[in-house]
């Protein structure tokens, strides 16, 4: 019988192959003059600054992709990241010149959200926006986590009927008045009067929905008009971003906003759009968004993108951040209101 030894030695072609690589990511590195080599890189760092500058650009008539691009538009940073990795294994001069321009770009954008907020005033409303989740095994648990971040108002969304008397019982000690219209609630320390619905409904939709919510709060500072809202939800597809109801609800949101007679004004809500998505101009060009924190909010597992919001008019929205995760696809957000 025969037995074949293994000397341990490797095999000549594996050896050679690591070796190849390496020569050629030396030669790739170094071909050329730090002025002429990188230059395919140069061109995307333009590009992505144009992105990042002129995203409103991007049309939106064929698969809503300019709204599809502003959904992630931060996320271009990333791509800059790994391009200034790239220059700097090329040694590329004429790269990292070029990259200049998407970081002015995403600093000019985005640079300014974190910043360390400012130290909390006297008059400030604390707030927390919450999507729950109709699939929610524990809402008593995601009561009493939002009502621990002593919040003044807890706006909720996708309050199923089953759940509901679980958050009304829970929340009962801390905020002894709240409003509910169809799936979402709005819960205060402070008093709450004159609360209605609000119709934001596409006309597309033919089944029972009623997911907007105007209600007055009283607060120590004066009276403000509080509205909740949850937007249709929008689907990615291979032919773009599904969004045309999240967009029609929208500008029903805007065109009752614009119509409210008080000048302070609080809209919370899960608007499944983030404050760059042209789809949410209704809303955004209206009033005020957060000033310090991204607080990406949505999927609770890995968060992408802040889609729950909390706008503002006539007040300015602070520092706003995410709180732990519940029983819910969606992470609670919290925002400092400052009323002046």
């Amino acid at each position: 019988m025969m037995e074949q030894v293994d000397s341990g030695a490797a095999s000549p072609v594996r050896a050679a192959a690591p070796r190849r690589a390496g020569r050629w990511v030396a030669r790739w590195a170094r071909g050329g003059s730090p002025w002429t080599r990188g230059r395919v890189l140069a061109v995307l760092a333009v590009l992505t600054a144009g992105l990042l500058a002129f995203h409103r650009a991007v049309p939106n008539s064929v698969g809503h992709l300019g709204s599809l691009l502003e959904a992630f538009l931060p996320w271009l940073g990333l791509v800059v990241v790994v391009m200034l990795g790239l220059a700097l294994l090329r040694r590329s001069a004429i790269a990292l010149v070029a990259l200049l321009l998407p970081v002015a770009a995403w600093t000019y954008l985005f640079g300014g959200l974190l910043l360390p907020g400012a130290k909390p005033g006297p008059h400030d409303l604390v707030v927390v926006q919450h999507n729950v989740s109709d699939e929610n095994t524990d809402p008593a648990g995601t009561a009493r986590a939002l009502a621990d971040a002593g919040p003044d108002l807890i706006a909720l969304e996708e309050l199923v009927p089953a759940a509901l008397p679980v958050h009304e019982k829970t929340l009962a000690p801390d905020y002894p008045y709240h409003a509910v219209r169809g799936t979402v609630g709005l819960w205060s320390r402070h008093p709450l009067t004159d609360a209605r619905p609000l119709d934001i409904k596409p006309q597309g939709i033919t089944e029972a929905w009623s997911r907007g919510l105007r209600t007055v709060v009283h607060t120590p500072r004066g009276e403000i008009a509080a509205y909740v809202a949850h937007l249709p939800s929008v689907r990615i597809r291979a032919s773009g971003l599904a969004s045309s109801w999240r967009d029609e609800s929208a500008g029903l949101l805007g065109k009752a906003i614009a119509a409210e007679k008080r000048d302070r004004l609080i809209l919370l809500g899960d608007l499944n759009g983030t404050v760059d998505d042209r789809g949410l101009a209704p809303l955004t060009s209206r009033m005020n968004v957060a000033e310090r924190g991204f607080a990406f909010s949505f999927p609770a597992s890995f968060p992408l993108a802040r889609i729950d919001q909390v706008m503002a008019r006539s007040a300015a929205v602070g520092h706003i951040r995410t709180l732990p995760a519940t029983g819910s696809d969606h992470l609670p957000i919290a925002a400092r209101i400052a009323l002046g």
